[in-house]
């Protein structure tokens, strides 16, 4: 795609970031000097950084799923065991002269 046109005619996505790095290459006498316009023309292209940042996102989600489904499975089994769990919105004493009612 260093040619300047994309598939529909009109200039590549990435064509801005190579005359960057062209004329980058073209004014300097050592190319490690253009290598910040060269990682963008790379990443332009390929997405790596984008891609591994996605990858830590998605890491980081499944992780934390799996963490709630754990603490989920913990109130489940409490709730199988026949343990009646309360949130502290009743207080006993109220809650039983209720029944007895």
């Amino acid at each position: 795609m260093a040619s300047g046109f994309s598939y529909t005619g009109g200039p590549s996505r990435c064509f801005a970031y190579w005359q960057e790095f062209a004329k980058c290459y073209a004014k300097t006498d050592s190319p490690s000097e253009c290598r910040p316009q060269s990682e963008d023309y790379l990443e332009c292209l390929h997405h790596t950084q984008e891609k591994a940042r996605a990858k830590a996102v998605k890491a980081q989600f499944i992780k934390r799923a799996e963490h709630e489904a754990k603490e989920g499975r913990k109130a489940g089994d409490i709730l199988a065991d026949g343990v009646i769990v309360g949130v502290g919105l009743i207080k006993k004493e109220s809650g039983e002269g209720k029944e007895g009612k």
